[in-house]
């Protein structure tokens, strides 16, 4: 009965996690080309580490960007992980310096074992976010643009170890959200147009993991791979158009998504070592071919000269963990990371690009769980286009994730 509330609390939590994902903001402008800000369905450790985790394994850690870690967990323990996300924004345009602060829940994953070799993993996690607000004034009036919205999956999925050293995963995710893009004139009339996204899709990912022992099964290697298929959205697309003078609302450019709206193909590939549990390395490489994915736009309703490039990111991290049965400081894991990412999004020729460094610490939570980590990391970012800047931005995240491991299965002896 314990494990059927404890299940139940999970559930009622991811629901009230599906609303507040919803209003999770980011603050960028270039949030409003496309489908928003792409997530790499990270946690707050693998933020802490650069974002890696193809390679990622391990029986304390929910490792969604490689299914087949998921067979990698003891059968007596339940992992579940939320985190949460708050970035302070500083940007600059033609000498105009802005500042903004969002933040919300960023994610609420869960993982356990069936069977053995078995394990499984369920949460919600967001697929990217739009959100802006900036104006300026027109020769008769002003002009305002803002957007918000974005997209969430609710996933379930399963790692298997067929043979010893052997991974094999999958993803099945819910895509549901919707995104606005409004356009405020204010002249002798007031007048808007919204440009309106909506979906209701799946989504699936594929994943191995293959571990090499080295000096007597002490240290090893693990190459990871993951591989997400290109896919049309299903979803709805039209514009809103209104005028005070005449006092008309109108929706024009309704379009099914079906066809006329893509997601590329993902490839991803991951290199780790570890040395004696103590000390892991990992970098990682991303593609999505992104300049051959449909994206059918509306007329008049989408951004100027916009375009999709193909996105690559490189990412290498570290963990280091002294001694995990010594003492509070020794089982304490320290955190650091860096990574470059070359965006989907190009405005007029001008592809967006961001680079970032970060550090972490992983904190036993005491008289919660022996096993039980608070992890916080810090990030820096920076973001603009190249080869002309148009918008500088540099972020400041602070990342705070609790992984609770509890032993949920284990059954005292009664003597």
């Amino acid at each position: 009965m314990k494990i059927v509330k404890k299940i139940t609390l999970l559930l009622i939590a991811a629901a009230i996690g599906c609303g507040v994902a919803q209003a999770q903001i980011v603050t960028t402008p270039y949030s409003k080309m496309g489908y928003g800000m792409i997530n790499d369905n990270v946690s707050s450790i693998q933020r802490s580490m650069g974002g890696v985790g193809y390679a990622m394994n391990g029986g304390r850690v929910i490792n969604v960007m490689n299914p087949a870690s998921y067979a990698d967990v003891d059968s007596l323990t339940f992992l579940w992980d939320v985190g949460v996300d708050l970035s302070n924004l500083w940007s600059k345009e033609d000498g105009n310096k802005g500042y903004n602060f969002s933040g919300g829940l960023d994610y609420l994953t869960g993982h356990f074992r069936v069977i053995k070799k078995l394990g499984v993993s369920f949460g919600l996690l967001p697929y990217s976010s739009v959100g802006y607000s900036y104006g300026g004034d027109l020769d008769n009036g002003m002009e305002q643009r803002s957007g918000s919205g974005g997209f969430n999956q609710l996933y379930l999925g399963a790692g298997y170890e067929p043979i010893k050293n052997l991974k094999v995963g999958f993803n099945f995710a819910y895509l549901f959200g919707s995104t606005s893009n409004t356009t405020l004139i204010t002249s002798t009339s007031t007048s808007y147009f919204t440009r309106n996204m909506r979906m209701r899709d799946w989504n699936t990912q594929l994943g191995v993991q293959y571990r090499l022992p080295l000096m007597k099964g002490r240290d090893h290697l693990t190459l990871g791979v993951v591989y997400q298929p290109k896919k049309s959205f299903h979803g709805n697309t039209w514009g809103t158009r209104y005028d005070s003078q005449d006092n008309s609302l109108d929706t024009v450019g309704y379009t099914s998504m079906k066809g006329n709206y893509e997601q590329p193909a993902t490839i991803g590939a991951g290199l780790s070592y570890n040395l004696n549990r103590k000390l892991t390395i990992e970098a990682d490489y991303t593609y999505q071919k992104w300049s051959d994915a449909k994206y059918h736009p509306i007329g008049g309703f989408e951004p100027q000269a916009m375009q999709f490039d193909d996105r690559w990111k490189v990412a290498a991290g570290v963990q280091f963990t002294p001694n995990h049965r010594a003492s509070y400081v020794g089982t304490m894991a320290f955190r650091a990371g860096l990574f470059y990412n070359h965006d989907y999004l190009n405005y007029n020729g001008n592809n967006v690009r961001d680079y970032g460094i970060s550090v972490g610490i992983g904190l036993p939570a005491p008289g919660v769980s022996e096993r039980t980590m608070v992890n916080l990391g810090l990030e820096w970012r920076h973001r603009q286009t190249s080869p002309v800047q148009l918008i500088t931005e540099n972020y400041f995240n602070i990342t705070l994730g609790v992984t609770f491991n509890e032993l949920w299965f284990w059954k005292n002896r009664i003597r």
